[in-house]
């Protein structure tokens, strides 16, 4: 590793000779591939480990990915940097970084924009109002029978239509987005939840009948509980939902702030280093918010079986 280390180190230093950068010959990529295999190889060795303790499994679970990130960006660097592809192509990862750390205002008030405003709100709004109409559905099956129908024909409606009607519907600021994060996740959440209160076994609800339990005790000690899995399960998959209707609504009229805006008025000024830094942004924020939910799930379904060792 020391060595792969040092190799990548010398291929980095040597791309800032102008003689190298953009007309690398063989011996430069015969260094970088000699690097690829010695971290490829450390990669295989690392995930193949055994019978570890937990602290070290969780290193090592920690590590293997890490190294494969920085692995990637690393031959996307040399790549770039070694070809000489023009930036407004496709720009280093380095320049992207670099325009990351000098945007920093500009990358916070868009932030709050698409993130704070558009994806939370609207994200709350839509994940409570379909875990309550499925609550419903599951009361009154009539319900569950006309709204799964439903669900299945909203799902499939593009985004690049809903947006321009949520902005006419509800203006140019942050409200429209997060209308659209609200029809983006609602279904999801409908569907999953709707499966999740009709988990619970025949067992157990006839124990509840037995305990002559209310439809509100059941709810909440028996079809919430079992319910639970599927729930968090339209969570993840909302988390990644409404940040991709919340940056693809902004695309359709938007202030002059916002990570959907900034990323369509940079690529039409050519400006793709900042473009990428957008979608880093966007990226980060992504993970962060999908890591909590998955914390979150951690926290509260650690009886079902997925999490037992």
């Amino acid at each position: 590793m020391i060595g792969a280390a040092l190799a990548a180190t010398a291929s980095l230093v040597l791309l800032k000779h102008p003689a190298i950068a953009g007309s690398a010959q063989a011996g430069f990529w015969m260094l970088v591939i000699a690097c690829w295999l010695s971290v490829a190889l450390a990669l295989v060795n690392l995930a193949n480990l055994q019978q570890l303790r937990r602290p070290q499994q969780r290193a090592v679970n920690l590590v293997v990915p890490l190294l494969f990130g920085v692995t990637v960006f690393y031959l996307w660097e040399v790549a770039v940097r070694g070809f000489g592809v023009p930036p407004v192509l496709l720009p280093a990862p380095s320049a992207a970084a670099a325009r990351f750390a000098h945007s920093l205002p500009t990358l916070a008030e868009d932030f709050t924009q698409t993130f704070i405003k558009g994806v939370l709100i609207g994200y709350a709004i839509g994940c409570g109002a379909g875990l309550a109409v499925a609550i419903l559905a599951h009361r009154y099956q009539f319900l569950s029978r006309g709204l799964l129908p439903l669900g299945n024909f909203f799902s499939a409606l593009p985004l690049v239509g809903i947006a321009p009607i949520m902005v006419m519907w509800f203006g140019f600021d942050w409200p429209s987005k997060a209308a659209v994060v609200v029809l983006v996740t609602f279904f999801p959440m409908l569907v999953n939840a709707i499966a999740g209160l009709s988990a619970a076994g025949h067992i157990e609800r006839d124990l509840m009948r037995s305990y002559a339990a209310s439809p509100k005790q059941a709810l909440a000690k028996l079809y919430l509980p079992a319910a639970l899995p599927f729930i968090f399960n339209a969570l993840k998959i909302n988390a990644t939902l409404a940040l991709i209707g919340a940056i693809v609504a902004e695309f359709f009229g938007t202030p002059t702030q916002g990570i959907g805006f900034r990323i369509s008025t940079e690529a039409g000024r050519m400006a793709i280093d900042m473009v990428w830094a957008e979608i880093a942004l966007a990226a980060l924020a992504g993970m962060a918010f999908y890591g909590c939910v998955t914390l979150a799930e951690r926290a509260t379904t650690f009886w079902h079986p997925s999490y037992r060792t």
